[in-house]
């Protein structure tokens, strides 16, 4: 693997026209996602580890695990992060909010419009004001080091019907994580929301526990439930699928600045990967879906606007409820206010 490294080090310089002398390996980065190979944080963690690893010329090697080989779910990955034996950790909002309550803030509906506007809110000020906080209630122990995606937009789906309106999901049971954000949502559109571990979906789609989950296209086909009964999805949009990528602070200050500052471009890269994946998956899990005789349905202006009056209870638990919610409230709606003000007078320009 260093081999490797190293001849990719070298690839690196004499294209930037500078053969540098190889360093020694002296850091190495254990991180862990708790998914496989077919997924966008593995596509992130590839793009990191060749990032970090050329541009250190050898001095950091970044070894993979994905899976459960480390840890095996959010509260036990993370306890590995703050107590340094995992060194980086992406997870769901879902799967950090037993930590960090505020995070569900990435699950309220209807906030960020498009990925334009998603990407923009998260490459700014606001991920840093999630990071201050997490910082702050771990001790010192845990950062935030950037926010990509993982599997693109959350839609509701189902195996009994068209959902075209709030009133058309009324009554069905719709698996959730344990979270709470996500059950009030359900609820707040009058289903019946069900925790369900991800593992177990498939199987209680097709028994009847579960109707419907809220999912990304990508995992749906991957994990093939349209075999299950999932024969209806509603393309709502009504949050972005935000992978939170965490990693050891005292690892992250234990380097040197110029390695410091590898280790955060090369986050950024990362972001930027998991960004274009799901929109390059997505094209053949939606072509494969409608040809199974799945029903895809995209709602129109005014059908949206009437899930997101729906969905307006949530806000006020939200601000009510969750520890820090008020403030990561605002530093988002904000950020979106913001983002949405500079790509309307991007398009303007693009457009004259």
């Amino acid at each position: 693997m260093l081999a490797k490294t190293l001849k990719a080090a070298g690839l690196a310089a004499l294209m930037a026209g500078t053969a540098l002398p190889a360093m020694a390996q002296e850091y190495t980065l254990r991180a862990t996602a708790n998914s496989n190979e077919n997924d966008e944080d593995y596509d992130g963690l590839q793009v990191f580890k060749s990032h970090v690893e050329a541009a250190s010329n050898g001095a950091i090697e970044v070894e993979i695990f994905m899976g459960t080989q480390l840890c095996s779910n959010g509260a036990e990955c993370l306890q590995g992060v703050a107590d340094g034996s995992i060194d980086i950790y992406i997870s769901t909002s879902g799967g950090a909010s037993g930590l960090f309550p505020y995070v569900q803030v990435l699950d309220l509906p209807y906030v960020m419009a498009d990925d334009r506007v998603a990407e923009a809110v998260l490459s700014g000020d606001f991920t840093r004001t999630m990071r201050d906080m997490a910082l702050s209630d771990s001790g010192d122990a845990i950062r935030l080091m950037t926010i990509g995606n993982t599997g693109g937009w959350r839609n509701f789906a189902n195996t009994q019907r068209r959902v075209a309106t709030p009133e058309d999901i009324e009554g069905l049971k719709i698996r959730t994580v344990v979270a709470d954000l996500p059950q009030e949502l359900v609820r707040a559109l009058g289903a019946s929301p069900t925790p369900i571990p991800w593992p177990e979906l498939f199987t209680s789609l097709q028994t009847g526990v579960v109707e419907g989950s809220k999912n990304g296209i990508t995992d749906i086909m991957s994990m093939k439930f349209p075999d299950a009964g999932l024969q209806y999805v509603t393309l709502d949009g009504h949050a972005y699928m935000g992978a939170l990528w965490w990693m050891s602070n005292q690892r992250f200050q234990e380097l040197p600045d110029d390695l410091k500052r590898v280790v955060v471009d090369g986050f950024y890269q990362l972001q930027q990967a998991t960004f274009a994946s799901p929109k390059r998956k997505s094209i053949q899990a939606y072509e494969e879906f409608v040809a199974g005789g799945g029903d895809l349905y995209v709602p129109s202006p005014d059908e949206k606007a009437a899930f997101a009056e729906a969905a307006q209870p949530v806000y006020d638990w939200f601000t009510a409820n969750v520890e820090g919610g008020p403030e990561i409230y605002d530093a988002l709606t904000a950020a979106v206010a913001e983002a949405e003000s500079e790509l309307e007078a991007a398009r303007a320009a693009d457009m004259e």
